[in-house]
């Protein structure tokens, strides 16, 4: 028998998203499940060195908080809530959850998904966590469970697992499964796909951006769904939105995960009506044999100081200051294991304000000693402040610092993990590790390209003007995805904006690897770029640890654009 749509919704997009989501979304209208994504790298890192302090935490206690408003409304309305809250100690959190209800009187059932954890495989590490997919889920959704708690799960696994659950999927449904994957990537970082970070933001109202609500997806059968949000709650879901959240840190037309490698060259999206996107179409093939595993362990001590040039002769002024101090470093003995200068020159010739006729020199020292960033950094800083440039002032002295972390992946035999649901009745069941068949990882081989639009007059102008972006990281290397919103555009984006041409527009790539990635069904191109963020977000190499704001700055570069885009 044909079951009805699924509706899932997201309350989180990451640990520290909106507090109030869970209650908006439960009393905002239907749904069947409310997911909640509240980790990544960092957030890995972060739990990590709370368990060092006590080994019964490692899990976001903000979700706790957050449910003891909520797990009665969720029960009064039969909606099942899936979180990767979990974090490094899932069982420690549904323990935590058991209390909770005992304490409100709310019956509920409660279910976890362990198996995740390898630190034992990978010595040094402080984190070492494979990424889990939805079949663990979806065993304890069968098992009866109101409350699944996982650790570490893809985060379209927080939606692959529910469906498969209510439509009765079988492992090599690769399609639906895909379809399900789409969905659950486009949901998991919450309002991104409402609005929230959206590159044309400017040409909607601006009250309507004020509070976006959170997505939700009506997913079918067939694994096709609806990307739409709560009636009466701000934001907007249109193709731009959920085509920037598709592409929001993916790479290739191939995006492979521990269900199904979904193939994102194949989404279509349709604007179905107001504030609701069709995704269909979408493709799937077997998962790869490997799982990935998100390391983390802390590289040492970090700290920095920002020194305020105004006015005249700023490059002197940073000349000087950056002599002295590596100097008076020196002759302490205490100079840093790595030192970074960054100049922003934000300073404004003929300024009407001092903050405007200012830019700032900032210095990022790590070493594996705290004191050498610490009372070192922060004496030889202070001491110039009578000696140096003049108008010698820092946005704050430096403090003692702190540690800073390193991500890495690695990728284990998928037979190797012991994923497990933990049923509410205590039952472990393992989770066999998928379908029959799997399929080691390959490029898609470069669509054709469109015919080139046909020459005509320019303007040099933003490609901003023409076309949006958003980017992020994966461990050390950052996306970007761009896309334009008419094919007359993407015959120009298609030819234009070369690996070439990107490396020329935004310097800071030049010498590294940078792969294109196009994907024609969503007028888009995806680049990756190799190693920008150093050892990851953790590690904090970088002006932007996480690429956030990389795809405005590639749209505030000025380019010949064709006037008939204009």
């Amino acid at each position: 028998m044909k079951r009805s749509p699924l509706r899932v919704g997201n309350a989180s997009g990451f640990y520290g998203d909106r507090f109030d989501a869970l209650r908006e979304m439960l009393t905002g209208g239907h749904l069947d499940v409310l997911t909640g994504d509240y980790l990544a790298e960092l957030t890995m890192l972060i739990l990590g060195r709370d368990r060092l302090k006590d080994p019964a935490r490692g899990y976001a206690k903000t979700f706790l908080r957050q449910l003891e408003e909520c797990l009665g409304t969720a029960h009064e309305r039969g909606v099942k809530i899936v979180v990767n809250a979990g974090g490094l100690n899932p069982a420690g959190l549904a323990g935590a959850v058991r209390d909770l209800a005992a304490r409100l009187g709310v019956p509920t059932r409660v279910a976890h998904v362990e198996g995740d954890d390898l630190g034992a495989r990978f010595p040094g590490a402080l984190t070492a966590h494979a990424y889990l997919g939805g079949a663990g889920i979806a065993a304890c959704l069968r098992g009866g469970a109101d409350v699944v708690v996982t650790g570490r799960v893809t985060d379209a696994a927080l939606v692959t697992g529910p469906a498969a659950a209510h439509f009765g999927w079988a492992p090599t449904a690769y399609d639906r499964l895909a379809g399900a994957v789409v969905a659950g990537h486009v949901l998991e970082c919450g309002t991104q796909a409402t609005g929230g970070n959206y590159a044309f933001f400017a040409a909607h109202d601006p009250a309507a951006l004020r509070r976006p609500g959170f997505p939700l997806a009506e997913i079918h059968e067939d694994g096709s769904a609806v990307i739409t949000k709560h009636d009466g709650t701000g934001g907007l879901v249109d193709v731009g939105t959920v085509t920037a959240q598709l592409l929001y840190e993916t790479q290739g037309a191939r995006y492979a995960g521990p269900d199904v490698t979904a193939r994102l060259d194949t989404v279509t999206l349709t604007q179905e009506g107001p504030d609701r996107v069709r995704v269909d179409g979408v493709r799937g093939e077997a998962p790869p044999p490997t799982l990935k595993v998100g390391l983390t362990r802390l590289g040492g001590h970090r700290n920095e100081v920002v020194f305020v040039l105004t006015g005249l002769d700023i490059e002197a002024k940073a000349a000087l200051v950056r002599a002295q101090l590596e100097d008076a470093l020196h002759r302490a003995g205490s100079r840093p294991a790595e030192l970074r200068w960054e100049l922003a020159r934000t300073d404004h010739a003929d300024a009407a304000t001092e903050e405007t006729a200012s830019a700032l020199l900032r210095l990022v020292v790590r070493d594996p000693d705290a004191d050498a960033v610490g009372r070192a950094l922060g004496g030889a800083a202070v001491e110039l402040a009578l000696g140096s440039y003049p108008g010698f002032h820092v946005t704050a002295p430096p403090g003692k610092g702190d540690p800073y972390g390193i991500f890495e992946a690695a990728y284990v035999d998928r037979s190797d993990v012991p994923h497990t649901a933990v049923l509410p009745d205590g039952e472990r069941r393992p989770v066999e590790p998928g379908g029959h068949d799997t399929l080691v990882l390959q490029d898609v081989p470069p669509p054709p390209l469109p015919a080139p639009l046909p020459p005509g007059p320019t303007r040099r102008a933003p490609l901003g003007l023409v076309a949006g972006a958003r980017s992020g990281d994966k461990g050390g290397d950052a996306n970007i995805g761009v896309w334009v919103r008419s094919y007359d555009a993407w015959r120009w984006l298609a030819h234009e904006l070369t690996v070439d041409r990107l490396r020329q527009l935004l310097p800071e790539c030049a010498d590294l690897t940078v792969v294109r990635h196009d994907l024609p069904n969503l007028r888009a191109l995806n680049f990756v770029v190799g190693g920008l963020l150093g050892a990851g977000v953790a590690a904090r190499a970088r002006f932007d640890p996480q690429a956030k704001g990389l795809g405005e700055w590639l749209r505030a570069r000025h380019l010949d654009l064709p006037e008939v885009l204009l």
